[in-house]
């Protein structure tokens, strides 16, 4: 093979593994927010009270809300530290919890539409990054 013509070996690592460091790191970003807001949620009130369009009142645990944050908050920390070392399990676990914080960031549109689409735009960067560039942090 010429100097042009050298193939890339499946361990070789390449420039695109920055992804997964930058993927670690908003992980680890989006995960200190969640807990910020779990715990704010989890010492506030109990309840908050949202307004229809028609008048309707409707009643919403806040502290279950933010226990769910904390919990997915801290799981986020973890898996980003053991991402950031090229686990392969840790590259899995961090797409299905990042999937499931992604789907929880949904339910929370209607009360922070531009917030919740911020956050599932940044999940859905880090599943692409773990996904598609991260065997390359093994190597």
């Amino acid at each position: 093979m010429t100097g042009t013509q050298q193939a890339h070996s499946a361990t070789q690592r390449t420039g695109w593994a920055g992804w997964v460091y930058f993927a670690g790191i908003v992980l680890l970003i989006g995960a200190a927010i969640d807990i910020f807001y779990g715990l704010m949620a989890i010492i506030g009130p109990d309840t908050a009270y949202f307004v229809g369009p028609q008048g309707r009142v409707a009643s919403f645990s806040v502290a279950g809300w933010g226990w769910w944050s904390l919990i997915i908050g801290l799981a986020m920390v973890v898996l980003a530290f053991f991402l950031l070392t090229g686990r392969t399990w840790a590259r899995i676990l961090v797409t299905i919890v990042v999937a499931i914080n992604a789907v929880s960031h949904v339910m929370s549109l209607p009360a922070q539409p531009w917030w919740s689409l911020i956050m599932i735009g940044l999940d859905v960067l880090v599943i692409y990054a773990v996904t598609v560039h991260g065997r390359e942090v093994r190597a």
